[in-house]
């Protein structure tokens, strides 16, 4: 076995990988950027290298970098995580070559199944059912756009050296399909290095289902079940569970020997994972214009499902941690094992499910706001009971790389954390997911926590009607939910207030701030804003020490008790259990129930400051613009696209909030931006 390993990877991977090697006796090695000098992961490790600037191409991009800093630690072996390298077979074989073991795969199996286009190719060879499409090398626009022509729409352009969402746009016309050709290029290249894309049938209601593959040195291969990922959104992955709800044994059989198949064709080592489409395992066919084709499918009788190999990732996988939950497994440490030339602790017949697991993607991200990615320092970060890295007898783990007071930065990708329940069946893991979401507490900046409660508690989720189209399917019960009002979100500020001030105040009445008086009622204005509309306030506290709450038409008694962020709330006799966490004037309030935010605006600190003008069009977050799609004078309708920036990997619109008319761009292309920064004028 290794007496020491580099983690080429940042975040929740790298501390996922180091938990491991710590319970194997193994030493660890971070690298990390300037933006990761503090990181948790390099606190994980046993030692730390830097290795570059912020951007990934400056630092975990560098592969000249990372083996040298693992030669000059004395490493015998370096784990890619995912993302970054992972899927470099360029890398791999480097490795190779400095005499350093590569910890996955050998670069000969990356490469051939790192191309998605040649691996459906190979795959076609072997008999592999594959979704129709083009998968050839002539990137000609104009030949990919007749290919399209000929599949029929919708189709899915892909970039070939993706994963993970990037780089992939679904097209529903021809004349979009040359802009979402240039947009999935121009993702691709930043992410991948390379330009290259695929165009494939895009089935509107299929399931996506992934297979789990493990091969030693010694040509033993196992399948460790399935996984559901089909809850998406912009083509990544939001929840992921397994086994993968009304799978029956004789598909769960077909697929893991087809994706055993697909490993041993390219002389796979190590982790892997065979991504499938699958229509619908209840019978029910695609929707319209969602046929992927009779003639290339795999038909399954006795269950009426067709499975199609999607693309293999040739790494270990985000959501692994729900197949260690329902197998009993570190999945880490069978990596290292295979890696270090011993064989597979377990043939197929020994393995078996227990249980059902779901796992919750934690993001910084506004849901609301078509998912628009967020920055900033994670004031408060409130996590529930739970264990780390490794499977927990309350059913509830939490693999992540940030701890309170970290920044997220958009440099790398919007994942905060992620959230593994575990159960003896899928109800109950459904109840302790729901229950941990609940528990979550991150204030600093937007997260996606409510929304994976509304996707969790929504009908469909409920009852395991799956495919990738849910999110838009349940749009109605997921975007722009308020559980809370307007009502008990003041009341929790003015109670929050109310008790900071008291814990504050000396004893001098006068000095004061509570709208204390030595005779009469007393009377404290406040004013909030709650979802964009303001709301004045008056609290009124009685001569007998109760209070009443006056604000939007409605006068409601109060009463609290508070400890800390905990606060016992009552108002209008309805009894609530809360948490409120103060951010400058703005109050975040937690419950069961859910959670919200409100503002409570001091009148006199905002005095004399002026409204922003109309019609600014702003950075959203830090980023580099990518394009321009008009110039000064050009006139633009309500919608339509102006501007293209780059930020966490992906590309996000800029579009006009009215008719009007272009007056200035205010930057150039290639231009890094900050939040906010104004980025073209017009007129209005």
């Amino acid at each position: 076995m290794f007496k020491k390993i580099l983690i080429a990877n940042r975040g929740e991977i790298a501390c996922r990988v180091a938990a491991t090697a710590r319970r194997m006796a193994i030493k660890t090695v971070a690298v990390y950027s300037d933006a990761d000098a503090g990181a948790k992961h390099v606190a994980a490790c046993d030692e730390s290298v830097h290795i570059g600037g912020s951007a990934p191409r400056d630092s975990y991009l560098r592969w000249q970098r990372i083996i040298e800093a693992a030669h000059a630690t004395g490493a015998e072996a370096i784990h890619p995580g995912y993302g970054f390298l992972s899927e470099n077979e360029e890398f791999a074989q480097a490795c190779a070559d400095a005499g350093l073991v590569f910890i996955g795969p050998p670069a000969s199996a990356i490469k051939a199944m790192g191309l998605k286009a040649e691996s459906k190719q190979l795959m076609e060879k072997a008999g592999v059912p594959l979704v129709p499409g083009y998968h050839g090398s002539d990137q000609d626009p104009a030949l990919l756009q007749r290919e399209a022509d000929r599949i029929g729409y919708p189709v899915l352009i892909k970039a070939s050296a993706g994963g993970g969402g990037k780089g992939m746009r679904a097209v529903d016309k021809p004349a979009d399909f040359l802009a979402a050709l240039d947009s999935c290029k121009r993702e691709a290249i930043n992410s991948f290095g390379s330009d290259a894309v695929l165009v494939e049938k895009y089935a509107q209601r299929p399931r996506h289902v992934e297979i789990q593959v493990f091969g030693d040195m010694h040509g033993n291969y196992v399948y460790l079940f399935e996984r559901d990922c089909s809850v998406q959104r912009r083509h990544q992955k939001v929840l992921e569970e397994a086994p993968a709800p009304g799978m029956t044994e004789t598909l769960r059989q077909q697929m893991g020997e087809a994706a055993v198949a697909a490993a041993r064709a390219v002389n796979y080592v190590g982790a892997g994972t065979v991504e499938f489409i699958v229509e619908q395992l209840d019978g029910r066919t695609a929707g319209s214009g969602g046929s992927v084709g009779a003639s290339a499918a795999h038909e399954v009788a006795s269950v009426g499902a067709r499975f199609f190999f999607m693309e293999m990732n040739t790494r270990l996988q985000v959501e692994h941690p729900v197949t260690e939950a329902i197998t009993g497994l570190d999945l880490v440490e069978w990596q290292l094992r295979v890696a270090a030339g011993q064989p597979l602790p377990l043939k197929q017949a020994q393995l078996r499910i227990h249980g059902h697991a779901i796992e919750a993607r934690i993001c910084a991200e506004n849901p609301d706001k078509q998912f628009l990615p967020a920055t900033g320092t994670l004031q408060v970060y409130g996590q529930p009971l739970a264990s780390h890295f490794e499977r927990s007898d309350h059913g509830v783990r939490i693999d992540d790389g940030v701890r309170e007071g970290d920044t997220i930065s958009p440099h790398y990708d919007s994942m905060v954390a992620k959230l593994i329940v575990h159960g003896d069946t899928r109800e109950q893991a459904l109840a302790r997911l729901d229950q941990a979401l609940s528990e979550f507490h991150i204030v600093g900046l937007q997260t996606n926590v409510q929304f994976l409660r509304h996707v969790v508690q929504s009908a469909s989720f409920a009852k395991a009607d799956l495919d990738t189209a849910l999110i838009a399917r349940e749009e109605a019960v997921l975007f722009k939910q308020e559980k809370l009002g307007l009502q008990v979100a003041a009341a929790a500020a003015v109670a929050l207030t109310l008790s900071d001030q008291k814990n504050g105040e000396c004893a001098d009445p006068f000095s004061r701030t509570d709208g204390w008086r030595s005779h009469g009622p007393s009377q404290r204005r406040f004013e909030f804003e709650f979802h964009a509309e303001r709301s004045p306030a008056q609290l009124v506290c009685l001569h007998d020490g109760s209070m009443r709450l006056d604000i939007a038409g409605a006068s409601l008694p109060l009463a609290f008790e508070a400890n800390g962020s905990a606060l016992s709330l009552t108002v209008g006799g309805e009894h609530q259990s809360l948490r409120a966490y103060r951010h400058g004037e703005d109050v975040h309030v937690f419950s069961p129930r859910g959670a919200t935010q409100i503002t409570a605006i001091d009148l006199l600190a905002h005095a004399g400051v002026a409204q922003h003008e109309a019609g600014r069009l702003t950075a959203p977050m830090p980023g580099k613009i990518v394009s321009f799609q008009v110039k000064a004078g050009d006139k633009v309708s309500r919608g339509q696209a102006l501007a293209v920036m780059e930020a966490m990997k992906m590309e996000h619109t800029i579009a006009a909030p009215a008719d009007g008319v272009i007056d200035e761009l205010l930057y150039a292309p290639g231009d890094q931006v900050p939040e906010g920064s104004e980025l073209l004028t017009m007129v209005v």
